[in-house]
């Protein structure tokens, strides 16, 4: 089986944290490179934590520095709660040796798809913003990628930032609107699954055991993201957003989808929020509304013996 070349687009971010180790140890993915948003972090930290991320991994991909901002809108504050204030828990803010390199990170999706075409595979697990500016400035880019595969929205499931929307369906609802009235392939990986997929403390234990160095990581920045669910007492344990994600680019079998076009609420005490339009003149998009989540789980949580 040939690799999915992959780009994933990252606020890193606890669970972003755990997709990019993910898509390290997983020898079906072949990793292009990291590509940087603001979200659960401001951008700079974003970058910085991307190219400590790969620093820890063993990595020499490159990292690509994003938007800094949403598309007209006011950036709404990180994160933090959630993550940290340096996003990796309780961490102090890593010093990673290397740099982003110059390109902006649209630019870099874009090339990259333009250099592989038809191979490309962008994982988008932070707001859209960075995908509407390449398709603003590079709108061949469509012709060229592969898939997009998103970690965001909500259909059935209620929103995890208001009642209605998913955190990066909120942060950029104007970016997330480009992307799916876009011509090109788009599957969305939202809290309908993610919600389903759930860690205890317990895990986090196991993968330290297993993997000391970067399950061990792990381990130490989930203690973090848990106690905020605790504080939310929304799910027994936290979900796995990002890592499913990435599982999906690559084991699309364990998730089940309806293929509906999909309107951006854009405004209002609903902006965010992603509804079903069946009568909208827009790509279908593949929706994820089921899960094998104890095999997405096990997956998940066995890849880390690769590490250490």
């Amino acid at each position: 089986m040939s690799k999915v070349r992959m780009i994933i687009d990252t606020d890193p971010g606890i669970d972003d944290a755990m997709a990019i180790h993910y898509a390290l140890a997983d020898p079906e993915i072949e990793l292009l490179g990291l590509t940087t948003v603001f979200g659960n972090v401001f951008v700079e930290q974003a970058t910085r934590n991307a190219l400590h991320l790969l620093e820890m991994g063993g990595s020499d991909a490159p990292v690509a520095q994003g938007a800094a901002a949403p598309l007209g809108d006011v950036l709404a504050p990180p994160s933090h709660n959630v993550h940290g204030p340096e996003g990796l828990g309780d961490l102090p803010a890593p010093n990673p040796a290397r740099r982003a390199v110059d390109t902006h990170a649209a630019d870099f999706l874009a090339q990259a798809c333009r250099d592989n075409p038809g191979e490309v595979v962008i994982c988008a697990v932070g707001p859209l913003t960075n995908l509407a500016l390449a398709l603003q400035r590079s709108p061949d880019i469509v012709q060229h990628v592969k898939k997009v595969v998103i970690m965001g929205g909500s259909v059935y499931e209620g929103g995890n930032v208001t009642d209605h929307a998913e955190a990066n369906i909120y942060h950029d609802p104007h970016a997330a609107a480009q992307v799916f009235a876009a011509n090109w392939p788009v599957m969305m990986v939202g809290l309908d699954v993610t919600h389903r997929i759930t860690c205890v403390a317990e895990d986090f234990t196991d993968l330290a055991i297993a993997s000391p160095r970067i399950g061990g990581f792990i381990e130490q920045i989930s203690q973090f993201y848990l106690d905020f669910y605790r504080s939310v007492g929304k799910l027994n344990g936290c979900g796995l957003h990002d890592p499913a994600a990435v599982i999906a680019c690559t084991r699309p079998a364990w998730f089940e989808v309806e293929s509906l076009p999909l309107r951006v609420v854009l405004s209002g005490p609903e902006a965010g929020r992603t509804l079903p339009d069946p009568d909208a003149d827009t790509p279908l998009i593949e929706i994820c509304t089921r899960v094998s989540a104890d095999a997405v789980k096990a997956h998940f949580l066995q890849m880390y013996d690769r590490w250490d």
